[in-house]
């Protein structure tokens, strides 16, 4: 099969979907890859990188997308994708469908077949290919959120540690899965008192394990209005497979944080979790609302493409070759449960009730 890989178009999106040396191994099984001049170069993979390995080189995404039968990307595509796209291309990449009515539109318009990332779902309940950049996401919110409390940048001025004789910083976060999970596990690690929201015990009792300093709750209303009071920063990591993601904390409760805090969305791919969120990009990543710092960049693991590209590589390149290999890849359960859109029609569970 011929496999293209555009240069992703988001803004400031420095991930790649294949690196040299998966790419490669593509080539070594038959298949002709083809990537856009210049797609690897913010992760630090050059175009020699590739041609030396067998991969050819395409001028621009026009000729990349001509070529291509099956396009393999990062993020969702956007108004320069969309205009090569075509009915007999498969698109394999995050579309994060539940919360962009108008690109899913675009979407059955052409007419393709577009399999997500992040539903391609085990038997088990797993999504494999959502979980790399869950934890890369879930260690950035932190990241960002330990900065954005510097008051330079409009935060407490408190350090999220804290040391002898101060207090320690809270840090709350909703949902103990991947995100959520690597969110917890960092905060911890910095020494923050962090509490984590979870209606699942065995993830309740997963959180406890990283130390004394880890409490776990179950999200009664009640009790997130009173901790979210004293928060000094907040992660938002909950997900429903393939659907938006449900609002965890209302306008209220925010307008009830104290000023300077921070808050921090990595669900906002899948519409946003929290009341006051709405998508901001890498060049303009934070607002201000209710007196919060909110930060909801779409694409968190961009800021780290070299190791974000790593990561998603090692964990598509079988899924990538089964779909290219195997006329019968629809026998695959988990393949099945990834296909979004195709042939004009919605046909993930999660999607056929959207209004577009």
């Amino acid at each position: 099969m011929r496999i293209g890989v555009p240069k992703e178009t988001k803004t400031l999106e420095g991930r790649v979907a294949l690196v040299p040396a998966a790419a490669g191994d593509l080539v070594s099984r038959g298949h002709e890859v083809w990537i856009e001049a210049g797609a690897g170069e913010k992760s630090r993979f050059s175009d020699d990188d590739y041609a030396r390995l067998g991969v050819k080189i395409a001028p621009d995404a026009a000729a990349l997308y001509e070529k291509g039968e099956m396009i393999v990307k990062v993020k969702e595509p956007i108004e320069g994708d969309l205009a090569h796209l075509r009915r007999d291309h498969m698109l394999f990449c995050y579309l994060h469908l539940a919360a962009e009515p108008v690109l899913t539109r675009r979407l059955l318009d052409i007419g393709l077949t577009g399999v997500a990332f992040e539903t391609v779902e085990l038997p088990n309940g797993d999504l494999p290919l959502l979980a790399p950049m869950s934890v890369v996401a879930g260690k950035i919110g932190v990241q960002v959120g330990t900065h954005l409390l510097h008051q330079p940048e409009g935060g407490k001025g408190k350090l999220l540690g804290g040391m002898p004789s101060t207090e320690r910083g809270k840090v709350i976060v909703f949902g103990a899965g991947k995100a959520g999970g690597a969110s917890a596990a960092l905060a911890a690690a910095a020494g923050a008192n962090v509490v984590v929201f979870e209606m699942r015990q065995d993830r309740m009792d997963e959180m406890m394990r990283l130390g004394n300093n880890v409490t776990a709750l179950y999200p009664y209303r009640d009790v997130v209005a009173r901790e979210l009071a004293s928060a000094d920063l907040v992660i938002g990591a909950v997900l429903v497979t393939g659907a938006k993601a449900p609002h965890v904390a209302t306008r209220e409760m925010i307008a009830g944080m104290e000023p300077g805090s921070v808050l921090v969305d990595i669900a906002i791919d899948q519409g946003g979790c929290f009341e006051t969120s709405r998508p901001t990009t890498w060049k303009e990543p934070t607002y201000v609302e209710e007196g919060v710092t909110h930060f909801c960049v779409t694409n968190m693991p961009g800021a780290v493409p070299q190791t974000s590209s790593q990561a998603i590589c090692a964990t598509i390149l079988p899924w990538v070759n089964k779909l290219a290999s195997a006329p019968n890849w629809r026998d695959d359960a988990a393949l099945v449960r990834g296909i979004n859109v195709e042939g004009g029609q919605l046909v993930h569970p999660a999607l056929k009730g959207m209004s577009l």
